[in-house]
């Protein structure tokens, strides 16, 4: 371009507009006529205020809106920017233009559509609308002369965020403040095991405090290796999440650090996968300090190949022949900081594991039976030793409510006693930065003599369960451990049967394969048959089994 095109293209910055005009008429010519010189489209990007953010030269068919770091989206609708910008055909709105005005939420986007005469062109807007079923998110409107067009513009886009906020109350359960999200799934599993692992992605979610908007599973012939979803679907799923208010997204599948980067750099939404997820709630849960160096060596491992550098700009300059030049960059600082961090972390995790393997060597030495209670998160193992023991150890009805180990004395009648550990719940593809991290504290199952496969007997998806837990414990080298399988829940299994008699049957069929005992962990007297089974299994000289209350101290701590 000219130098003289250029001045006045950078005397655009100092024009103001009213801001109950979506643009003014002056302006609107100026447009026109600096767009058919230079034979280029030409956009505006106007805040509220009706001060031009940025001014934006284009190709003779399109322009590439720039990023819009000054106005950011957060948790707002809408982004408090419209774009106005000139078609030289006098073409009607593009699918880009109205796939900008979706995925960025502008407040408007209007098309001058031109003739040869700079001072006869039309204008069409489009603007954004609240989900109703499948219709598209936004609405254009006819294209009318410039001359014609009257428009509030102040009054129109307040309203439009009033109806936009109403209509996302009324489509969605979420509460206020809260972090909503879409949830993802992109697997070449059969359907039904997409949705039942969609499913507990769900559970995950609800447990950290994400209210899910909606749910999409993909299953494709080929991944994409940039999005995973194909381009398309992921502009689409982008659409709606922004449709619906969402501010996070959530992949079932682990996604790799470029993956994440190139869907990040299509959306402000965080973006994170069922990894990430777990280790969020494993960071709210653990208390004890294992808990805490365990999930934070986790996260970091997690971390450190998904750090990402901005440049040599933040480098530093080191001095010294040969040594002239960018120096040691910000991101290979922070990773030096990350791997100085593991390695203390590690430090610090085998002192403590040294002491836990002094406690256990301790309750080996006397000859004390040790039972641990191992099975898939939420299975009711915590409940389960309160029960047994008369402990107070927190429960609650979501995943991985407990992260720390806890064990209690149970006594059985003459003064014959165990030791009972509490663990953390496993779960279908757990992280392996964190099985690895949580192998110190699964090292109390190496000494137990026996371990309680405790199952949730009234989840549809328990005998998928077992074969995870089992697969686990493979991975931990305790395949060989003596093992009781128990069923839990047995409460919830007349209403099973009253809704699928035909998944009550498979329970008891499940059950009498694996030679289960069945209970209830929230009610004492249903544990009768555990215990017995204890007591023979330990100590076989036992002829009459008393019945839980015909001693005070059976379950002492």
């Amino acid at each position: 371009m000219k130098s003289s095109q250029v001045k006045r293209l950078e005397r655009l910055y100092r024009r103001r507009v009213k801001p109950g005009e979506v643009i003014s008429l002056e302006l609107a010519r100026e447009l026109s006529d600096i767009s058919l010189e230079i034979r280029r489209q030409l956009g505006i990007l106007v805040s509220r205020i009706g001060e031009i953010a940025y001014v934006v030269v284009g190709d003779e068919r399109a322009l590439m809106i720039p990023h819009l770091e000054d106005y950011p989206l957060g948790r707002r609708l809408l982004r408090g920017i419209r774009l106005v910008h000139t078609h030289l055909k006098g073409e009607p709105l593009s699918d880009d233009d109205l796939t900008d005005l979706s995925l960025l939420r502008l407040d408007m986007v209007a098309a001058l559509q031109l003739t040869q005469n700079p001072d006869r062109f039309s204008i069409q807007t489009a603007a954004l609308v609240p989900p109703e079923g499948h219709n598209l998110p936004y609405q254009v409107e006819p294209s009318i002369p410039f001359a014609k067009f009257d428009l509030d513009f102040r009054s129109f886009v307040e309203t439009l965020e009033q109806t936009l906020e109403r209509g996302l109350k009324e489509g969605t359960l979420v509460a206020t403040g809260q972090e909503r999200g879409i949830l993802i799934s992109v697997t070449q599993r059969p359907m039904e095991e997409a949705v039942d692992s969609m499913e507990e992605l769900k559970e995950l979610a609800r447990t950290a405090g994400v209210g899910v908007l909606d749910t999409v599973i993909q299953r494709p012939k080929e991944f994409n290796p940039r999005y995973l979803l194909g381009e398309g679907k992921i502009r689409e799923v982008l659409i709606k999440a922004l449709q619906f208010g969402a501010t996070m997204l959530v992949f079932d599948q682990e996604l790799s650090p470029a993956q994440v980067r190139s869907i990040s750099e299509l959306t402000e939404l965080k973006v994170i996968d069922r990894s990430q997820l777990i280790l969020d709630i494993f960071a709210r849960r653990a208390t004890s300090q294992d808990g805490k160096v365990q999930v934070e060596l986790a996260q970091l491992k997690y971390l450190l190949p998904r750090l990402i550098g901005r440049g040599v700009q933040m480098s530093r300059l080191m001095g010294g022949i040969g040594g002239r030049g960018p120096g040691e960059t910000k991101l290979e600082v922070d990773r030096r900081r990350i791997r100085d961090r593991i390695a203390h972390l590690e430090r610090e995790l085998k002192e403590l594991s040294n002491g836990r393997y002094q406690r256990r060597q301790k309750r080996v030495k006397a000859g004390i039976p040790i039972i641990s209670i191992v099975g898939y998160t939420n299975a009711g193992k915590s409940t389960l030793l309160n029960t047994l023991t008369r402990s107070e150890v927190f429960t609650e009805d979501l995943l991985f409510a407990t992260l720390d180990t806890s064990s209690r004395r149970l006594r059985f009648p003459m003064d014959r006693e165990v030791i009972i550990t509490d663990t953390v719940g496993f779960i279908r593809s757990l992280p392996k930065s964190l099985l690895g991290a949580f192998k110190a504290t699964l090292e109390e199952l190496k000494d137990a003599d026996l371990l309680i496969h405790l199952v949730d007997c009234s989840n549809p998806r328990f005998e998928e369960q077992i074969v995870q837990v089992d697969a686990i414990l493979t991975e931990l080298e305790l395949s060989q451990k003596p093992k009781l399988l128990v069923f839990n829940k047995a409460d919830l299994l007349p209403e099973l049967k009253k809704g699928d008699p035909l998944a009550f049957m498979k329970v008891r069929q499940v059950g009498r394969r694996y030679g289960a005992i069945t209970i209830s962990a929230a009610d004492r007297k249903s544990l009768e048959p555990l215990l017995k089974e204890l007591q023979q299994r330990f100590w076989h000289d036992v002829e009459d089994y008393q019945a839980p209350g015909q001693h005070h101290d059976e379950f002492e701590e």
